[in-house]
């Protein structure tokens, strides 16, 4: 399909809105409706980066709406100005995922000094998952998940907080940070527990803390579960709890032998699996 026809449109709507903002600069622009110019630049503007987007020029739509975020800005209308520098962001996202994340972290600058703390968590997300799957830098995305917890638990939105710091649980074990990953498992699964709804899972956040106690030490390891059976008695009739204590004996966690939490990055799977290395 021919896109040229959708990307001339657009710069000529691009043209006139520049126009239209030089002049509301102008002595007599200034004085007779400078503001009514830059709402009409700033619609210009938008409509020209929907246009590139049906022309798939993503750049192009990402730097249309953060010229319609600029002039938001300047007619102190924060809002649009996030709305604007959210849809920026999600343009970039196909072709740069870098400036994707200064869009979004421009948006959440705004989005929290307006207390506006769970859409704002809900961007770090966004961003963590383009750390994660576009630019692969692990810490950054941890960083970011443990942004929004702190953001979610704010707002009194513990499972969403939750959700996130599962996340940086994996990573973390994934890391071999494991002081780290059995205080969240630990956290979550006594929040789970004490949940009608989420009881059934306490168990599973449990069985993952053990597996990281197990990595560093098998005395703590075996206090540990029998600390989580004390806490959560169903945990001891658990099929986990019975992998724990009888399918692997001391003897199993030989030197040779040593289990160790994985995330499967690719597939965005929270599911945790056992790996024996004989």
């Amino acid at each position: 399909m021919d896109n040229s026809g959708k990307e001339k449109e657009a710069s000529a709507l691009m043209a006139e809105a520049e126009k239209k903002v030089k002049s509301s600069q102008s002595f007599f622009g200034s004085l007779f409706g400078s503001s009514s110019k830059l709402e009409e630049a700033c619609d210009l503007y938008v409509r020209a980066a929907n246009m590139y987007k049906m022309a798939k020029n993503w750049c192009a739509a990402g730097n249309a709406f953060s010229q319609a975020a600029h002039l938001h800005l300047q007619m102190q209308s924060k809002h649009d100005a996030a709305v604007n520098l959210i849809d920026a962001g999600n343009a970039f996202k196909k072709a740069d995922p870098q400036e994707a994340i200064n869009c979004l972290n421009r948006a959440i600058e705004i989005y929290t000094d307006m207390g506006r703390f769970t859409i704002a968590a809900k961007h770090h997300i966004t961003i963590a998952e383009i750390y994660e799957t576009e630019l692969v830098d692990i810490d950054k995305a941890i960083a970011h998940y443990e942004q929004a917890a702190d953001y979610y638990k704010g707002e009194e939105s513990t499972s969403s907080a939750n959700k996130c710091l599962l996340k940086v649980a994996t990573y973390a074990a994934q890391l071999e940070r494991y002081p780290k990953a059995i205080e969240i498992y630990e956290q979550v699964g006594t929040y789970a527990m004490d949940s009608t709804l989420l009881k059934y899972s306490a168990k599973d956040h449990f069985f993952k803390a053990a597996l990281c106690h197990f990595c560093v030490d098998m005395l703590n390891a075996k206090l540990a579960v029998e600390k989580y059976e004390e806490m959560f008695p169903a945990f001891s009739d658990s099929r986990e709890c019975k992998l724990l204590k009888v399918g692997r004996s001391p003897k199993s966690f030989s030197r040779n032998n040593k289990i160790k939490p994985h995330l499967d990055v690719k597939a965005g799977l929270s599911e945790h699996r056992v790996v024996c290395r004989h």
